[in-house]
Order: structure tokens, then C-alpha cells, then sequence
């Protein structure tokens, strides 16, 4: 089958990396004119390190990532003020576990299937017409192509969700919180393999010192209502919303213009009744944003995008089947996940001084043996067993 698969972030190559082998003929089309760069860094484990095992990433994630051995709470004067090594408990999965930039997986994924798979650079869907045997896309570019199905893995403001699936207020819910993440070539001071936090009623700041010699900084901050479009105006938002935060946030606000990459969007998630209609169906964020909040929207990512190729393999000609197949066995896990991100905001931006001393609480008493192993140890498997490979 000839498959357009929309968007190269996490789920669109790893969707194209299955189905290429699975002997079908996708097609990766990109609005950005390169990779994107930059992000945050992610914990990666569970089923979607089972997939990346299967194509063969684990070394080169390994190779890449961080295991980081402190989480360090400090006060506005950066005194620590609670701390904990998640390490112990992260040994219990053995060395399925890894902290990544969301870009340097995204760009591993992308080069499993480098020349195997025809990508576009610097395009993107302008119009979709399924005619029910087939689906006729136009483009920015004006080309015009014609495909057996359609993938929109596009993300949180999805192009083919848009034009397909009708208007993103109708199926986004807003969380209240907005995320900043930038990197900044030679920031000081530096804790490696240290992730430092400092928290405020309704903010939260987090550096963490890259290996490449940059810091990477994020904040979480409670926002309603639109988000400025321009860097200049966001950068603005950001020195009005935390200027006053303690620790090193006004010196890492300086340095802000100087940040080699830049991001700011809300947290948001994505719930929709259907992932398909007709020929043309949504994966990853664009189906079922979990938001940064979930901590695993890039390992359901690909888990979607793997279960996904394997359900289209097992039902050759009948794309109807694969889609409510593939759905039907994802989307109970998926909204669990959705649900439990929602619990989690006051952990992240406390909603007040109540939620800010429960939260430092918490965290304080991570750091007795034990504790962090209750606390976390039950979120580190998911319960879903991923397809077998065809035997052919």
C-alpha cells in the first residue's frame, strides 16, 4: 500500500520504519524544512523502549541519553531542600531506561529508515479528498498525489486532524499550564546527571546541564487564554510571568535571547471519539495527546505507531479492520494515561501555598528507602503486550 504519513517527529518514522518493512510504500512529508531540534528531555521505558529494541536504537539511545542520579528540590536562595536518586528504583527494569532529548530520538528513529523511505522537506497536506477507494492530496506545493490511506502523525495541532476531523477547540482540553523549554550554550553553574527544580505556587523551574556543554532549562507555569505567536512576544510573556520567581531564574531569563533553540505551547491533551474516518486516520499526539504532564506521550507514541503497522499487516486490503483493531486495543491505555496526567498539574505549578507544601512534602519523603519504590515503581511497566513480529 502507498501510505502518506504526515509529520517526522516520533511516531511518523517509527510508523514509516514498520510499515517500509512490512513490504508497504510510505511516503514522510514534513512542514519543517529539517529535523527539529532542540526540546526536552524525556524518560523513555516501558513499551515504547520494547519497540525501539526491535529497531534496533537501544545502543545508540543508550550512547545519547543520561541516567540521571539526582532529582534536587531548592529553595528561592537555591538551598536543597529535598532530594532523592531515582536510580535504585529504575535499576529494577535493568537498562530499559533511559533519559533523552525528544529530538535526539526523534532523529534516531528518522535514520533507521534514512533512503528507504522518500520524505518531502518543507511541505505539508493542503487539502484531503478520500474517495473511498483511494485518498487525493494536495499539497503546499502545489503537487497533487494520490495514496491508499493517509496518517496524520502531526502532532498536538495536527494539519490532517484540522482538515479531516474538524476544528482543534473541540477536542483539545487546555490543562491550564503552559511549557517553556530552551537550551543555553554555556550557562553556570552546572550539577551533571543532576536534575534541579525549583518550585513556586504556580511555577516550576528545572535545569538540566546538557554534555555538549548547554543547560537546558523548563518551566511550567499555570496560563489560560491564547499564547503570544512570535518569539519576541513569548520571551516577553516569560519575563512578566516569572521574573519574579527566586533560585537563578532571573539570570537564566537573561540569557534567554541567547538560547539555541526555543519552545512555548500549552499543555494540552487531545481527545477525540475516533482516530480514523474512512482512509485517513491520527497517531501519536494528533490522535490522543497525552501532554508533557503524562511523562510517556513519546513511548505511547511509538507504541501507537508499531501497533498500528502490525494491525494494517495482519488485515491486508482492509484498512476499516486495522483501524478499529489498533484502536480498540490502545485506547483504554491511552486514556488511563490522559487521566492521570490531568492528577498530576499540582505537581508541577501548585495551584497554591496548600498544594506547594503538600508537593515538597512528597518529594522530601522520596528520598527514604522505600518510598520512591511505592511511588514509582508501578509506572515503570505498562500494562500492554505489544504484537509479535510476522514470522515472514
Amino acid at each position: 500500500m502507498r501510505i502518506l504519513i504526515v509529520g517526522a517527529g516520533i511516531a511518523g518514522p517509527t510508523l514509516a520504519y514498520w510499515l517500509h518493512r512490512f513490504g508497504n510504500e510510505p511516503v514522510l512529508v514534513e512542514v519543517s524544512p529539517h529535523l527539529r531540534e532542540g526540546g526536552y528531555l524525556v524518560d523513555f521505558w516501558g513499551a515504547g523502549f520494547e519497540v525501539a529494541h526491535r529497531m534496533g536504537l537501544t545502543p545508540r539511545l543508550r550512547d545519547e541519553g543520561y541516567r540521571i542520579r539526582e532529582v534536587r528540590e531548592v529553595s528561592r536562595t537555591g538551598r536543597r531542600i529535598a532530594h532523592f536518586n531515582p536510580l535504585p528504583v529504575l535499576d529494577r527494569i535493568g537498562d530499559r531506561y533511559v533519559s533523552i532529548r525528544r529530538s535526539d530520538l526523534a532523529k534516531a528513529i528518522f535514520e533507521s529508515s534514512e533512503g528507504e523511505v522518500e520524505t518531502i522537506f518543507g511541505d505539508t497536506v493542503q487539502a484531503l479528498q478520500d474517495t473511498g477507494d483511494r485518498v487525493e492530496v494536495s499539497f503546499g506545493s502545489g503537487a497533487q498525489r494520490t495514496f491508499d490511506l493517509v496518517i496524520g502523525a502531526d502532532g498536538l495541532h495536527s494539519r490532517v486532524r484540522a482538515l479531516r476531523f474538524g476544528p482543534e477547540r473541540d477536542v483539545e482540553r487546555d490543562l491550564g499550564i503552559a511549557v517553556s523549554v530552551f537550551d543555553v550554550p554555556g550557562y553556570a553553574p552546572r550539577d551533571e546527571l543532576v536534575a534541579v527544580t525549583h518550585t513556586e505556587v504556580g511555577t516550576q523551574a528545572l535545569r538540566v546541564a546538557l554534555r555538549d556543554g548547554a543547560t537546558m532549562f523548563c518551566f511550567m507555569f499555570r496560563q489560560e487564554g491564547a499564547l503570544p505567536a512570535g518569539r519576541e512576544g513569548q520571551e516577553s510573556l516569560l519575563r512578566r510571568r516569572l521574573g519574579r520567581m527566586g533560585w537563578e531564574v532571573p539570570s537564566i531569563l537573561a540569557q534567554m535571547p541567547q538560547a539555541r533553540t526555543f519552545y512555548l505551547d500549552r499543555a494540552s491533551q487531545i481527545l477525540i471519539p475516533s482516530w480514523s474516518r474512512g482512509r485517513i486516520a491520527l497517531v501519536g499526539d494528533a490522535a490522543a495527546a497525552p501532554s508533557l504532564l503524562a511523562g510517556q506521550g513519546t513511548a505511547l507514541a511509538m507504541v501507537e505507531a508499531y501497533t498500528l503497522a502490525t494491525a494494517i499487516d495482519a488485515a491486508p486490503g482492509n484498512h476499516r479492520m486495522a483501524f478499529e483493531t489498533w484502536e480498540r486495543g490502545l485506547k483504554p491505555l491511552v486514556r488511563a494515561k490522559q487521566d492521570a496526567a490531568v492528577g498530576m498539574a499540582s505537581a508541577f505549578a501548585p495551584r497554591n501555598r496548600a498544594q506547594l507544601l503538600l508537593r515538597d512534602g512528597v518529594v522530601g519523603l522520596m528520598g527514604i528507602p522505600g518510598v520512591a519504590n511505592a511511588v514509582m515503581g508501578r509506572s515503570l511497566r505498562d500494562p500492554i503486550r505489544l504484537p509479535p513480529l510476522p514470522s515472514g
